[in-house]
């Protein structure tokens, strides 16, 4: 599903120096697949979600994605790659605030190959416990109920992987516990491949499968030692 193979990507520091962030020799995922990444802030680890993703360019390497090569593609083939294939939900939700939770969601919608598809949307708001929230805007939302529209905007689309950087970063413990067990349940119902960073130990004990991401990552494994 996800095939990572010698991912570079650097920074120009204020003083001028490029600054290696991101450097994985090798990485795959297989579909259906749930595993957590292990990182300390300021390790690479969004920088590396984001270049799966196409948000950012890499600047050498190959990520594949279900046999589709992001890395091969101009800015705007990436934009529809991570429309087609990918769901990402943010620590911060990201929700346009001048839209209501069920605008948010097709909004996302619109981008994908489906197109904004009313019943559905509905239909995934349901699931995440917001079907009567419709109307609401994030503004009127909790904390956990802004973050269920992310995770409803993320999955509308059937996505193959899905993409979560810190999802209960901005959650007290019940709702977080709550969020994550919404989105691991989801991403199994639709046979989506999960992806999710973090640093907090509960989060990341409750997966099988987990990595430290600096055992990955070449610039993080050197500033540990």
């Amino acid at each position: 599903m996800l095939a990572v193979t010698k991912l570079t990507k650097s920074f120009v520091s204020p003083e001028g120096a490029r600054v290696p962030v991101v450097d994985v020799a090798e990485f795959r995922l297989e579909a259906g697949e749930q595993l957590a990444l292990r990182g300390e802030s300021g390790s690479g680890k969004t920088t590396f979600l984001n270049l799966v993703a196409g948000i950012l360019a890499a600047d050498s390497g190959v990520v594949a994605i279900d046999g589709a090569e992001m890395t091969a593609l101009p800015e705007a083939g990436r934009d529809r790659l991570r429309a087609a294939k990918l769901g990402y939900i943010f620590q911060t939700f990201n929700l346009l605030q001048g839209f209501t939770v069920l605008e948010n969601v097709l909004l996302g919608m619109s981008f994908g190959p489906r197109g904004a598809d009313r019943a559905h949307a509905r239909e995934m708001l349901g699931r995440v416990g917001l079907g009567h929230r419709l109307d609401h805007f994030p503004r009127q939302l909790s904390t956990g109920q802004q973050q269920r529209v992310a995770v409803a905007r993320a999955l509308a689309n059937h996505p193959k992987l899905v993409l979560a950087d810190e999802p209960t970063g901005n959650l007290d413990h019940r709702n977080a516990r709550e969020a994550l067990a919404l989105i691991r349940e989801v991403c199994r119902e639709q046979g989506a491949a999960l992806l999710l960073v973090s640093h907090d130990e509960e989060v990341l004990g409750r997966f099988e499968l987990r990595r430290d991401f600096a055992d990955l990552n070449r610039p993080a494994a050197e500033a540990a030692r």
